[in-house]
């Protein structure tokens, strides 16, 4: 594997360009989360004595890039010693800039604003299951593969299982797989409130006055090597929840369900 050195990432990117980009990034982003809404954080206590690596945030998602862009901030605050808070964004003078994110590859190049979010810190990666709006079957490009067990063996990488900003989708054993194969901590990061308050491919402000939250929770207890794929997937949604248990909505169509049918069988 490659490793970074005092000048590049692991990916030969500069850090000084890394830097740069987070910055202005930030600076363009923080009103958003901290004046025209509000971002509540929680749970930075469990970031502060994790290692430099090897360690995998898995996210539910909601929007392309608002969702990366408050974690930058709570990173980069966390790595300046402000925990729970962005209110004091001197934070991003020091950013932590070996931390990456996963994202689609399509999505990544269409745009000025996803290529500068790819300087920052993207492992783009082609999905097996859509492309262009369209539902495709094609194999696992191991490259991909090689290139997230790169960005763990030097940094921080978070990632979304779902692969998609729809509620309760369902999980990719991908990520799983990953898991199970390069045995990082895995921290679950629980997130609300962006869809409504950002637009979904950019950084516009959608409606003010949302409180959007962001949790990130203990690590999960992983057993390695007899937990198998399935089940460290079930842990992972579990711990964003995105199961059919946290649905609300679907859990109230089936009461409305249930109440209907009750009613035809009394009139009956």
């Amino acid at each position: 594997m490659a490793k970074k050195n005092i000048f590049t990432d692991s990916f030969g990117t500069p850090y000084f360009l890394k830097r740069l980009i987070i910055f202005i990034l930030g600076i363009i982003s923080y009103r958003r989360f901290n004046g025209f809404n509000k971002l509540k954080i929680t749970g930075t206590e469990n970031l502060v004595d994790l290692p430099d690596s090897n360690v995998l945030f898995v996210s539910n998602h909601q929007t392309y890039f608002a969702d990366v862009a408050a974690m930058y901030h709570a990173f980069c605050a966390v790595n300046n010693g402000y925990l729970n808070t962005i209110k004091n964004p001197i934070y991003l003078l020091n950013p932590r800039v070996d931390f990456y994110y996963v994202a689609a590859e399509e999505t990544m190049n269409k745009g000025i604003l996803p290529k500068i979010f790819k300087i920052a810190g993207a492992v783009t990666v082609k999905r097996t299951w859509r492309a262009e709006g369209k539902n495709v079957n094609r194999l696992v490009d191991l490259n991909e593969i090689d290139n997230i067990m790169k960005a763990l063996d030097n940094g921080w990488v978070a990632t979304f299982p779902q692969g998609t900003t729809a509620a309760f989708a369902q999980g990719r054993k991908g990520t799983a797989k990953l898991v199970k194969n390069q045995r990082p901590i895995v921290i679950p990061i629980k997130i609300n409130g962006f869809r409504r308050a950002f637009d979904k491919k950019g950084l516009r402000v959608k409606v003010t006055g949302v409180k959007p939250t962001m949790e990130f929770k203990k690590p999960l207890d992983i057993d390695y090597d007899n937990e198998n794929a399935q089940e460290i997937l079930h842990k992972i949604m579990t711990a964003i929840e995105q199961t059919e248990d946290f649905n609300v909505l679907h859990t109230y169509d089936e009461e409305i369900k249930a109440k209907k049918s009750e009613q035809n069988k009394s009139q009956n």
